[in-house]
């Protein structure tokens, strides 16, 4: 009897001994909520076509989630259109923005720069804030690409607008110095620190390919997607922590995963421009969840 009663013991030992209890399990498999952002892109703001209500509104909305994002992020095209205009319309533009946001928005906001934030007018090359230097004043950036850590992730904000070869208009890609600033980002990087990368003209999507009246090909200009997009994604694929690519540019939404890294570029808060839909994209905003283990959820906002 003796003997028997040993035995269990022994065996109900062991089970302790050998079988994690469920509360550690949950604890060793559990991923942990970091932060969540909002990507804001594309929003064109001038005191037109009832923008200034619309993009409020829109403030609002992200600001009433549940639970608040800590962070916004702003993909660029944040005036309506610098290109060739006059210094007093670029002046009232801005000035609605800072308005706005002083006013209405209560959430961090990080910004990199689109094509329309770029005063590129051939008349005016002498003038200081010629090119991408109003925009930056205006943000307070120092440099149109830059970097932070927050909560675990890494961001990387690109700048990824640049006078094409004939300097009169503009072409996606990263150039020799930022390109180089970008490998030495990475290669810093401990590679257990997740990376989000952010730039205004997509790295890579499918939305090009949304097009009317196609014959028999495609024809994507090289300012709708990065002309080094195979250069950027090899640099990439030597660093796995590399998780998500956020964009806008398109006024389309589409999310397209290539490699492990997924590519999502996001519809416009101004939609076609504050005029409704572009194609069957809705006027809206990503909303994003990062997780301590490089996991994330995401959804693609109408406000």
């Amino acid at each position: 009897m003796k003997r028997r009663s040993v035995l269990k013991n022994l065996a109900g030992l062991s089970g302790l001994l050998l079988a994690p209890s469920i509360s550690m399990a949950n604890k060793l498999t559990a991923k942990t909520k970091v932060m969540r952002i909002a990507h804001l892109t594309d929003i064109h703001l001038k005191d037109d076509f009832n923008a200034p209500k619309k993009f409020t509104k829109c403030l609002h909305h992200v600001q009433q989630q549940h639970p608040k994002p800590d962070l916004i992020l702003n993909g660029g095209d944040i005036v309506y259109d610098m290109n060739k205009e006059q210094l007093t319309t670029i002046d009232a533009q801005w000035k609605l923005v800072q308005g706005i946001m002083k006013q209405e928005c209560s959430i961090p906001v990080q910004y990199c720069l689109g094509n329309h934030d770029i005063w590129w007018n051939e008349n005016n090359k002498g003038q200081a804030v010629y090119g991408k230097q109003y925009a930056m004043d205006q943000l307070k950036l120092s440099s149109p690409y830059y970097s932070f850590i927050k909560n675990g992730w890494k961001f990387i904000i690109l700048d990824s607008v640049h006078l094409d070869i004939d300097n009169t208009w503009y072409i996606g890609k990263l150039g020799e110095a930022q390109f180089s600033w970008l490998e030495n980002e990475l290669k810093n990087t401990a590679a257990n620190i997740p990376v989000l990368v952010m730039s205004h003209i997509p790295i890579l999507t499918a939305t090009l390919m949304i097009e009317d009246n196609i014959i028999n090909k495609w024809e994507m200009l090289g300012g709708d997607m990065h002309t080094d997009t195979a250069k950027i994604i090899k640099l990439f694929y030597q660093h796995p922590n590399v998780k998500l690519c956020l964009s806008g540019h398109i006024h389309l939404r589409d999310k397209v995963l290539y490699n492990g890294v997924t590519y999502i570029c996001n519809g416009a808060v101004s939609g076609a421009w504050w005029d409704g839909n572009k194609r069957e994209t809705a006027p809206g905003y990503g909303l994003i969840d990062l997780y301590s283990d490089g996991t994330f959820d995401e959804h693609y906002i109408n406000y």
